[in-house]
Formats: C-alpha cells, structure tokens, sequence
C-alpha cells in the first residue's frame, strides 16, 4: 500500500488546519453550553408542617421531575454532582385540601436552590394525599443486640430498658398491626463488664407516622462467670399408683456455670431434679434419664453426674 508522502510546508499546512477545527469545535461547544438551557432533575420530596390531626399517605413517589432554568454548563455539571437534590414541601395546606400544589410554593422552594439554578416547573406539579382515621397506641420496646462476650463473661441478670414502651400514632389501619418497636442494633465486642448505653429506636419509614421517644436508656448488667457443683436430691414424678419407688443413687452432681456475684447464694434450693416414672409403665426403662426441672436464670448447665439413675419399686 503507497504511503502519502508530504511535504514539510504541506505537513505545516495540515497541521494549522486540524488545529483550525478544532479550535472551532471547541468554541462552538462553549457557545452552546453557554446558552440558556431547561432541563430536568429528579427531587427528592421533604415535607414539613405535616398534619397532626389526620392521618394521610401520599398516593405518588416521593421523588418528582424538577424543570430547571440554566445554562448548558449547569446542566451538565448538575448531572454529575448534585448536593442539593431535594425540596421542602409545606402541607399546610391539607387541613382543607387532599391535594397540595407544588407550583404555588415555587417561590418558596427556589430560595433553597441555587440562583444560577431555579426551578420553573414540576411533574407532577399536584401531589394527591388520602386520609384515613388517626390512631395513639403503646407498645412495648424490642431490643436488638449483637454482643460478643469475653472468655468467661456473660449476661448475669435481666436488661432495663427506660423507658420499655413508646407511643406511636398514624393511620389506624398501619397502627393495628405493629405490636412491638424495633431499637437499632446493639453491636459489642469483648464485653467484660456491665453495659449502660443510650440507643436509638429504629426510624420511621411512613411520613405520616411517629414514634416517641426517639431513644431508650439500656442496661444490661454483666459478670465473670464460674463452675460450680452441687448435690440435688432426684424427684420422682408421674407416679399415679403410689408407689414405693427408690432411686439410685438419690441425689446426682450438677455441675453449672454462675456468676461471680452469685456463687455463695447458689444452694440445692434454687434446683429440681426430677425423673418420670411413666417411661418404666408407659414404656417400660430399665433406667430413667433426669431431668432439671427448675434451674436458676442465667446459670448454664455444664453437666450433670449420673445423666441416667437405677430404681427400686418396692411392693
């Protein structure tokens, strides 16, 4: 294939007329980024002075085409970096309407946009709202938590929380069906001593709802751990014919982890070992497994010595 060969005035000449083009390329771009543009953007919809004697749900997104007034450059650089991508609707309106126009607070939403960038027109430009009756209720706290505790330390009582209710009102049909208030998650790791921590509740999602108060005191109190072993007399139970029934041996060693707080109070008392006569009648054990019927809260049961007792039935 020939190769075109130029010659060093012609190479000067194709070079001054590339540059030529796209000197001029370029200034036709600024000038058609430089003149007047309308364009649109999507805005994010906040309202404020929202009804507290009716309870409404908007019946469109709460996102709508904004018509900007600006020059090409706004428009481009607003595509790519927009801090400012929401606006503030007002319902005060709504105590004598179902309906808000967003044209008639045009005024009042450009002063919190930017003067090179100002809206002049919004799709949809009328926000519908349907109302239904408003409902007052309490329901009780849920915690969430996510704890790691550290080697041998662990829950050793009940959580406070304060307050364990809160008041939500809205719409009666949504507030019928929430029976408890979700907190945010409660994340820790390591825990070896007591926790005391104010957290929040989790947001509302319906605009038109509320949930107060907005954060709960938590306490969960926490301690080192330990073994501990006792002797727990073995009960027999289920046994309908009064029988003379011994077993053997009468007590079994209950091994248990408790709290260092709690490890002198820690007696036979606070356990009940049992086992069920009705699986010799029923179906027919040579042995019975035991069974704690009652054990103390938060105590965790590391063993228990023999699992399985021998019996006597005497006649």
């Amino acid at each position: 294939m020939p190769i075109l060969k130029l010659s060093p005035a012609e190479r000067r000449r194709l070079t001054a007329f590339t540059t030529c083009i796209i000197l001029a390329m370029v200034a036709w771009v600024f000038a058609v980024l430089s003149n007047p543009h309308s364009f649109t953007m999507p805005k994010v919809i906040i309202f404020k002075n929202v009804p507290q004697r009716r309870a409404f749900r908007s019946l469109q997104s709460d996102t709508v085409n904004a018509t900007v007034q600006g020059n090409g450059w706004q428009m481009l650089f607003s595509r790519l970096n927009d801090d400012n991508n929401s606006i503030t609707v007002d319902l005060r309106t709504l105590d004598q309407h179902d309906y808000v126009v967003l044209g008639s607070q045009l005024r009042r939403i450009n002063t919190n946009q930017p003067t090179n960038r100002q809206i002049i027109g919004f799709d949809p430009d009328t926000l519908y709202f349907d109302f239904s009756s408003r409902r007052v209720k309490k329901v009780p706290v849920e915690l969430i938590t996510s704890i790691d505790y550290k080697k041998q330390f662990a829950q050793s009582g009940d959580i406070a929380l304060k307050p364990d209710m809160v008041t939500i009102s809205g719409p009666t049909d949504l507030i019928s069906r929430i029976t408890s208030w979700n907190t945010d998650t409660l994340q820790m790791d390591n825990v070896d001593e007591s926790v005391n921590k104010q957290l929040k509740l989790q947001s509302v999602n319906e605009i038109n709802m509320t949930v107060y108060p907005k954060t709960i005191q938590v306490k969960i109190p926490v301690d080192e751990f330990t073994e501990k072993t006792l002797e727990i007399p073995v009960k027999v139970t289920n046994n309908h014919n009064y029988y003379n029934v011994k077993v053997l041996p009468q007590k079994v060693k209950v091994t248990f982890m408790t709290s260092l707080t709690d490890y002198p109070d820690m007696d036979d008392a606070f356990f009940e070992a049992t086992v069920d006569l009705n699986l010799w009648e029923q179906k027919g054990y040579n042995t019975l497994p035991v069974k704690l019927k009652r054990i103390p809260p938060y105590c965790r049961i590391v063993k228990i010595e023999p699992a399985v007792v021998d019996f006597v039935i005497k006649k």
